[in-house]
């Protein structure tokens, strides 16, 4: 790892004055304008695909995402260099962002056209998207659970950078298979080759099943990571080593 290098110090500096920001100045909106919000939502705007990457719901999740980037980025910045680095690493948000909404999409024009064949009309929709309140009687085609993910997809919105560190993860781990990572859960360390393709799955078994803690944007993990493989094993299939 060794000292911190010029893009991972700026994007870290950038991430923390865009966490400062929206606590002290409230006014601004920032938080809400700089989210990733679902595309029919009136608060959505396109540019939020590349924004969301630097915000962030809290301490504790800026502080891993940077700790991270600093961890796991210092390397690949040393061995890419800055030009290249900085566009792996806005690529996996980006991607992690549009993948992300797209499962969103999908998962919501399910539960859409569910209701539309039970004869809801879409200002009826719009209704319970706005409100939160239905017909009971909707339950006996579509369950609450449903309903309930089916509301939280349009008010929800996405931050973090979490879809890029898991780009910046998978790139670590394929070029440097072998590197011993010292995790507090685990008693002994464990190579990453092992370490990131597990916790990888764990992401796609808790998107698919819904079994998450609390509100984690699993795709959005998924999503950084597939570009992120992409582009890190392209470059290391045609040894691409350095933009100047």
């Amino acid at each position: 790892m060794g000292r911190i290098t010029e893009a991972v110090k700026h994007l870290i500096l950038i991430n923390i004055l865009l966490f400062i920001a929206p606590q002290f100045i409230p006014a601004l909106g920032l938080q809400s304008l700089f989210a990733l919000h679902f595309p029919e939502s009136p608060e959505f705007g396109v540019w939020q695909f590349a924004t969301h990457m630097f915000m962030h719901g809290g301490f504790s999740h800026i502080l891993f995402n940077m700790y991270g980037l600093w961890a796991f980025g210092t390397p690949l910045e040393q061995m890419w260099g800055k030009n290249k680095f900085l566009f792996f690493y806005l690529s996996a948000g980006l991607g992690a962002g549009v993948i992300y909404t797209l499962v969103n999409y999908y998962q919501f024009n399910g539960v859409y056209e569910e209701l539309i064949k039970i004869g809801l009309s879409s200002n009826e929709i719009q209704n319970i998207l706005n409100t939160g309140s239905y017909n009971s009687q909707i339950l006996e085609h579509i369950s609450e659970a449903n309903l309930s993910d089916f509301f939280a997809t349009y008010h929800t919105p996405a931050v973090g950078a979490s879809g890029a560190i898991y780009g910046i993860l998978v790139a670590f781990g394929l070029s440097f298979p072998n590197s011993k990572l010292a995790l507090i859960f685990l008693p002994v360390p464990i190579a990453a080759k092992y370490f990131i393709p597990a916790i990888i799955l764990g992401d796609l078994f808790f998107g698919v099943t819904k079994y998450s803690i609390g509100n984690v944007a699993h795709f959005a993990h998924i999503g950084g990571a597939l570009i992120g493989f992409i582009i890190a094993w392209y470059w290391k299939q045609n040894q691409f080593k350095r933009w100047n």
